[in-house]
């Protein structure tokens, strides 16, 4: 199906182009490095943190991003909001992340194609969705009402997937495009993901990336992954952010910054937190390939 024959919503015209992060490697903030990375302060482009973790009015989390926030540009990264839900959004939980944004002017929001909420119940999980027309309208409404909470545009994540639903109209990297091209959001390039869900499911990465509307690209985020076997043999990759970026992925990232030129780039590391200099040293392969894509060598 192409673009032009899907109808283009109406997009509020009062949503702001905040400030972009800088072309520069970043990590996530994690409580136990806060105080050796105010002490040390090694170079790095930004620092991202989840928005749910500071859903609350004070206490000594905010005062530890406050403090970071002087010193690094913030990246704010929604895991709640249920964009791909068939429910309407918890508006009291919108409320509470426009609060944040309020308060941090981060250079960046951004949030998950997924959903992890149906009645009253939240399952701690980004969860697939199938790719309908009626799913592309209701994700596409979903964000212009986020956007429209934020008063600026945000970005969406690409998924990590292991299931496919049967009944589907677009492939995963189409209805992608056609949400950002709808929404007038940014994409959000998980480089892992995009590995992990072509090998599960047996794409082609090229094809996908085709697909996928790179120009549109405003963050990168690269992860480690872990390895199953499927009863056939196959490969199952699990997105666990759990270890340090595989080499596959590091090559795949190469390939993708010779298509969208440096952007910011998020080393996620949320299980098995290692030591802030090992996460630094991650980040520091990735600024070296930002610096030379073609060239860089791991460190």
């Amino acid at each position: 199906m192409s673009t032009a024959s899907i109808g283009r919503a109406q997009r509020p015209a009062c949503l702001a182009h905040v400030g972009a992060l800088p072309a520069q490697a970043g990590i996530g903030l994690k409580p136990q490095h806060v105080a050796e990375l105010l002490a040390e302060r090694p170079s790095l482009g930004f620092v991202e943190v989840h928005a749910e973790n500071y859903l609350v009015a004070g206490g000594p989390l905010h005062q530890q991003l406050q403090a970071v926030a002087e010193h690094y540009p913030l990246s704010i990264h929604g895991v709640g909001l249920s964009i791909g839900g068939e429910q309407p959004l918890d508006s009291e939980h919108l409320r509470r992340i426009a609060g944040l944004v309020e308060r941090y002017q981060p250079a960046s929001f951004s949030e998950h194609l997924a959903w992890s909420s149906h009645g009253p119940y939240f399952f701690n999980d980004l969860l697939p969705l199938a790719y309908s027309q009626a799913a592309l309208e209701r994700v596409c409404r979903h964000i212009e009402q986020v956007q429209e909470a934020l008063g600026r545009h945000i970005l969406l994540e690409n998924p990590a997937t292991y299931v496919q639903y049967r009944d589907g109209d677009y492939p995963e990297a189409v209805f992608i495009r056609e949400v950002i091209e709808r929404s007038g959001c940014g994409l959000l390039l998980d480089v892992n993901n995009v590995y992990v869900s072509c090998v599960n499911h047996r794409w082609s990465i090229a094809d996908y990336l085709a697909d996928l509307p790179l120009a549109a690209t405003q963050e990168i985020h690269l992860a480690g992954f872990s390895e199953e076997r499927e009863p056939d043999g196959g490969r199952l990759l699990i997105d666990n952010h759990g270890a340090a970026v595989a080499d596959d992925v590091w090559q795949l990232y190469q390939q993708v910054l010779t298509h969208t030129g440096p952007i910011a780039t998020l080393i996620e590391w949320d299980n098995n937190v290692p030591t802030l200099q090992r996460l630094v040293t991650e980040a520091q392969c990735a600024e070296a390939y930002l610096k030379q894509p073609t060239q860089a060598i791991r460190v």
